[in-house]
């Protein structure tokens, strides 16, 4: 697979961080996992030094670990990119997955949010009458 990693502009670890909202913890983190495509630069004192293509790629992992992709998942895509060119079919199989999942999790939210909003419903309709009485009240009103 072709480096894109552009030697200009190296950033620092502090820098890449507030870029991808990940805390320095956490990307030395994604590094020991492996969940860099590329290996992270150092300078002669040993400083990590990322790229723009280091960002990009983090920024993608943050999201998919945010929408609930196991770190399994996530490792075994990250293995895939790094091999190159010949196992897109399985990138996308394991993307498909894990979109089927959100969006099954996103039907489940639409649901809760429906219930909540018409219980926000029942008691504003109660608290403007004047007439929360009973609200809590087991055998009274939901």
């Amino acid at each position: 697979m072709p480096d894109h990693r552009s030697p200009a502009a190296p950033l620092t670890i502090g820098e890449t961080a507030r870029r991808t909202g990940l805390s320095v913890h956490a990307l030395r983190f994604y590094e020991r996992e492996g969940l860099l495509v590329g290996p992270v630069e150092r300078t002669a004192g040993g400083r990590r030094r990322y790229a723009e293509a280091d960002v990009e790629w983090l920024r993608i992992c943050v999201r998919l670990r945010e929408s609930g992709m196991p770190l399994a998942d996530l490792k075994r895509f990250t293995g895939l990119v790094r091999r190159g060119p010949g196992n897109e079919a399985e990138r996308l199989e394991l993307l498909n997955a894990h979109q089927r999942r959100v969006e099954a999790q996103i039907r489940a939210l639409e649901e809760c949010r429906s219930v909540i909003a018409w219980k926000v419903g029942v008691y504003a309709d109660h608290v403007a009458r004047g007439e929360a009485e009973g609200l809590w009240d087991p055998a009274g009103p939901r």
